[in-house]
């Protein structure tokens, strides 16, 4: 079994709006990923039809899925209604985003599979469960304030996103090519805490435990874990994405990372039909202390036909450091009452001076191809090859996130 806790969008910066209600308009400046969701909610809120409400994009430091951003929007909103003509900002503090902000769900992983006589993987089970991964849209009542109004708003009601895109079960069916595979996803509507999208919603965790499970596999098998990934795809461009990140980590069957460090690995193609992505960690691991620091990452991808190159490298770059951030460092924490993770000292995050040395991305481009999505493709990937790479330098197996140095330390010394 894996698991992940609930985690949080992490922006650097607060959420925050401006809203001003001038002759009857009101209009919303607001960071929100969705602003015609947002109107439409806000809309609903105040008692106004959607063509009196301007909802305008400001950039903020990232939304990553559904953050405070609409919430803050919600807020501005109330206050500027009832003063017409006044700009209302609205500013939410580091213990109000931490506190309050809709969450990344929780979920757990629960993988069987056996290997035939000629170590190849002859059966595969995968079970889910999980929240769902997105309250946008839902009217207004997917807002915060919306819900605590004299007349409040209902909760919209949770629901389970159909594959192909999928949310809780977003890459839980393997791209790899089994004899048999049964995959199952259990919907779990009763939520703890307020949850939304964050970013690849399950595709992260689905990822991170098909991936790490397939190194545990490999590893039952005597097999190179990238030998191992080869021996079950026949996707072309799926194969040609790992060589050419093995080929650029300079990976070898059989090699042995220095003391105290270890290699890993890990692939997906997001969605099972957006952009495929490889990568290959080295990872060291301080023995006394459970510490463990990613040295370089060394990535492929293969998006199809390549507009702008450096911002897809960008893309891929950003998705190693938030990953890694998640894999080593994140989890929400709540007691009977309330979140406890209400700032950086409570909720950890990647800090800079943690940055890995290196990270290399490839990219093949496919000239006259359809251009595939890779905001969110490496999350996953960068996930597995930091846990099988921390696996290798200690062999000690850690499948619940995020892998903390306690954790590791308390692994090593078991």
């Amino acid at each position: 079994s894996y698991t992940r806790p609930y985690q949080a969008h992490g922006s650097i910066g607060p959420s925050c709006a401006v809203a001003q209600s001038i002759d009857g308009v009101m209009t919303v400046w607001t960071h929100t990923q969705g602003v015609y969701p947002d109107r439409q909610a806000i809309a609903e809120m105040l008692g106004m039809p959607p063509a009196s409400v301007r909802c305008i994009h400001v950039e903020g430091s990232g939304c990553y899925g559904h953050n405070g951003a609409d919430d803050a929007a919600a807020d501005a909103a109330l206050i500027a209604r009832e003063l017409p003509g006044v700009p209302i900002r609205v500013q939410w503090m580091r213990e109000q985003e931490h506190a309050w902000e809709p969450f990344g769900p929780a979920m757990v992983t629960r993988l069987k599979a056996s290997l035939d006589g000629n170590g190849a993987i002859a059966d595969w089970n995968f079970e889910v469960w999980s929240n769902t991964h997105s309250m946008r849209p839902g009217g207004a009542g997917a807002m915060l304030a919306a819900q605590h109004m004299s007349k409040a708003f209902a909760a919209p009601a949770p629901k389970p996103l159909p594959l192909p895109e999928g949310g809780g079960d977003r890459n839980a069916i393997p791209i790899y090519k089994f004899p048999n595979a049964h995959v199952v996803h259990h919907f779990i509507p009763a939520m703890p805490v307020r949850i939304s999208a964050l970013r690849s919603l399950g595709a992260y965790h689905n990822v991170f435990s098909t991936e790490s499970f397939m190194d545990e596999l490999a590893k039952v098998a005597g097999a190179d874990p990238v030998e191992f990934r080869l021996r079950h795809l026949d996707d072309p461009r799926g194969r040609e994405v790992i060589q050419k990140a093995a080929q650029g980590f300079g990976w070898q069957k059989g090699q042995k990372a220095p003391r105290n460090r270890g290699y890993g690995f890990g692939f997906a193609r997001y969605k099972n039909l957006a952009a495929y992505c490889a990568v290959a960690s080295e990872v060291e691991v301080n023995g006394e202390t459970g510490q463990p620091r990613l040295v370089r990452a060394v990535a492929a991808v293969d998006s199809g036909q390549v507009v702008n190159p450096d911002g897809l490298i960008n893309q891929i770059e950003g998705a190693i450091l938030q990953s890694m951030s998640w894999t080593l460092y994140e989890a929400v924490t709540f007691d009977d009452t309330r979140i406890t993770s209400i700032d950086w000292q409570t909720y950890p995050i990647l800090r800079f001076n943690s940055v890995p040395d290196i990270i290399d991305v490839h990219i093949l481009n496919r000239p006259g191809q359809p251009f595939l999505g890779s905001g969110e493709t490496g999350q996953g990937p960068a996930a597995a090859s930091i846990a099988n790479a921390i696996a290798n330098a200690t062999g000690k197996r850690l499948r619940d996130l995020p892998l903390t140095r306690k954790k590791i330390k308390d692994a090593i010394d078991a």
